[in-house]
């Protein structure tokens, strides 16, 4: 299965940093943010990743390259300077993707995920990880029934992750350019044809410099530990 991380983000937020430098090549505790993720989906097996870029994206794959160093071999989807937003920037990608699932990772996020732990049940088009709201971000996203299944309003709602599982023919139905995923899982939903799991380990959402450096401080503890 192939795997893709979502690095085309202008990173608003997290300026003056990000004047200077893409979004997932901002560094926690000495190594930049989409290393982590790199690392995290080899050793759970996935070698095959694909890339989205925009803003800064040259300084993304003159970092990361072919991947070889990281015993990944990666492709890249170049989105121009504006970025395609999460929908479209998969759209674009599917042809580096193939036919089969495969797993999406937002690049600003940081996780103790095992990837290996996800399955996407075989009459299902996604499946979600969710994660309890985080403070920035107490309403949440998404219902989650006992079953599994995904839900757009419910009495608990939890945040999405930016991780999930994808059949391709998911995204047959988003048109060419720029658009949001949102729309696309609540009418799949609306079909239940989307699953989702809630995961209760360490989540971060980077979206902020304060942030960052919560999880810098966290993974040099872990280090030291």
């Amino acid at each position: 299965m192939k795997a893709m991380i979502l690095a085309a983000g202008r990173g608003e937020r997290m300026r003056p940093l990000t004047d200077q430098l893409p979004k997932p090549l901002l560094n926690a505790a000495g190594k930049p943010l989409i290393q982590y993720h790199i690392e995290s989906l080899v050793r759970a097996g996935y070698r095959e990743l694909v890339i989205n870029h925009a803003w800064l994206g040259d300084k993304l794959t003159a970092y990361l390259g072919d991947g070889q160093r990281f015993a990944a071999q990666i492709r890249y989807s170049d989105e121009g300077t504006e970025g395609l937003e999460t929908a479209g920037g998969i759209r674009q990608a599917l042809p580096l993707l193939g036919n089969e699932p495969f797993l999406v990772v937002n690049g600003d996020i940081w996780t103790d995920l095992d990837f290996s732990s996800l399955h996407l049940p075989a009459d299902k088009l996604a499946h979600l990880v969710l994660v309890p709201n985080p403070p920035q971000h107490p309403q949440g996203d998404f219902g989650l029934q006992q079953d599994g299944l995904a839900l757009q309003q419910a009495a608990t709602q939890y945040t999405f992750s930016g991780i999930a599982l994808y059949r391709p023919a998911f995204f047959q139905q988003v048109p060419a350019g720029k658009q949001k995923l949102a729309p696309f899982l609540r009418s799949a939903m609306a079909q239940g044809l989307v699953s989702a799991e809630l995961y209760q380990g360490q989540w971060f959402d980077i979206g902020t410099v304060e942030r960052l450096t919560q999880l810098s401080d966290l993974l040099e503890k872990r280090h030291v530990g």
